[in-house]
């Protein structure tokens, strides 16, 4: 058979907001290696490009991410090693490139977030879920490993103890749980989600870019940095900010009394 030609990662900028659309509805956007690799390509459009001020991460149908395509992996039993390489080189480089660029990225989530769908939510910077969504790591129930960043931010987003709980017995999170575990920001009625979504999206895209930047890169680095060296790093970056546009413009219009014009 052969492959799709479809576009299985969609990407539109308005107002300043690129919007990633994970576009397989029809198989709940399981991720295969076109999806992984048009995915990275996404990002790194996002990444380099001057319009783009926050990014917007969501999938079509009735699912943010169901994780793998399971049906597509063992289409390729006899490569399957080399193919799930080729998968997870595209998702990871996905994933760094949402969390290396300056722009905040917002997940939407409705229905599974499940797997790599779990693992791309938990990358993001901010994650708003409807009411029914659902959250699972899962891998275990199929006898492999977690991937998608995962092993990385859910330790440092619930600790530990609660991590290996998800991993090794993956139940299923409902959307409160998930907040109140601290894995995503905020819980909207299933039928606000899309527009509380934007709204925040767009709240983002107008504040200050290189700050967000900056921002960003500190949290991850503060992760393995001493106390000293990422003070250091904070007076370094809080002094080149105000010299900026960006800081001069901020500083003023607080003085001012007025809105920001970032």
């Amino acid at each position: 058979m052969p492959a799709s030609t479809a576009p299985e990662v969609l990407l539109e900028v308005r107002d300043h907001v690129a919007h990633i659309t994970l576009n397989r509805p029809q198989a709940g956007n399981g991720i295969t290696a076109k999806l992984a690799r048009e995915l990275a390509g996404a990002a790194l459009a996002c990444q380099t490009d001057p319009s783009v001020r926050a990014v917007l991460l969501r999938g079509a149908g009735a699912s943010f991410c169901v994780g793998g395509d399971l049906k597509d992996f063992a289409a390729r039993r006899d490569r399957i090693s080399a193919y799930l390489r080729e998968t997870t080189a595209h998702l990871h480089l996905a994933i760094s490139r949402l969390a290396r660029m300056n722009a905040p990225v917002v997940a939407a989530v409705h229905g599974a977030a499940a797997g790599g769908g779990f693992s791309l939510a938990c990358a993001c910077d901010l994650v708003v879920a409807a009411e029914s969504a659902t959250f699972v790591i899962a891998y275990s129930r199929i006898g492999l490993p977690p991937d998608g960043g995962s092993t990385y931010y859910l330790p440092r987003l619930i600790g530990l103890r609660r991590a290996m709980e998800l991993a090794l017995l993956h139940p299923r999170l409902s959307a409160q749980q998930a907040r109140d575990y601290g894995i995503i920001n905020q819980v909207m009625p299933d039928a606000d989600l899309t527009a509380r979504a934007e709204a925040l999206a767009q709240t983002l895209a107008s504040g200050p870019l290189h700050a967000f930047g900056i921002t960003k890169k500190l949290f991850h680095l503060g992760w393995s940095e001493s106390l000293e060296a990422q003070m250091e790093r904070e007076s370094t970056a809080i002094a080149e900010g105000a010299a900026s546009p960006e800081g001069r413009e901020g500083i003023t219009s607080f003085l001012e009394k007025r809105e920001p014009r970032f």
